[in-house]
């Protein structure tokens, strides 16, 4: 991923429950803070819980004509279908992100996993899955600063929920940045 550009496509994929669409919309919401511009998009099975769940986010310094990731930057990958779906990707340059709960390991260059489920499930708290994957991902890649996932998270949530949640975004950060 290239620092410092104006433009991120960010594809965020996974199973129906995980929660990839509410990650999309936090994501798109921390750029809009930060004065960008984002679109956000989503797909998904007939099936709401258990088939495949597909959201996009298009960050831009500049207007966003096409509101489809065309060229993504990061995937971020949370069952194996998925990551089946988009590995080869990290053949081109793209990191993508995956969950080592729920898909094989992989090796190679600009592959990342991370026991995301089962560590959420740890604190506590399984249904966070995908902030913890949003933290991991947001300090890999310098899409949006964590500090405005913190603002999101606290604006969305009630006061119980949003410091679960805040422990999950910081263990996700935690896990890239080795703290």
């Amino acid at each position: 991923m290239k620092a410092n550009q104006g433009r991120y496509e960010i594809i965020l994929a996974g199973s129906g429950g995980q929660g990839l669409v509410l990650s999309g919309m936090m994501l798109a919401e921390a750029a809009i803070l930060e004065g960008k511009n984002t679109v956000q998009t989503q797909s998904y099975g007939i099936a709401s819980r258990g088939g495949l769940s597909l959201a996009e986010v298009i960050i831009d310094d500049r207007e966003i004509i096409f509101q489809q990731v065309q060229e993504p930057d990061v995937v971020l990958a949370l069952t194996e279908e998925s990551l089946e779906r988009y590995q080869a990707l990290a053949g081109q340059g793209v990191p993508v992100f995956y969950d080592t709960t729920l898909a094989r390991a992989r090796s190679g260059a600009n592959l990342f996993g991370h026991p995301f489920t089962r560590i959420a499930s740890e604190l506590g708290n399984s249904a966070s899955v995908n902030i913890l994957a949003l933290g991991a991902l947001a300090a890999a890649c310098p899409i949006v600063k964590t500090e405005s996932l913190e603002m999101v998270i606290r604006g969305r949530f009630r006061k119980e929920a949003a410091e679960l949640n805040m422990k999950a975004l910081r263990m996700g950060i935690g896990l890239v940045r080795g703290a």
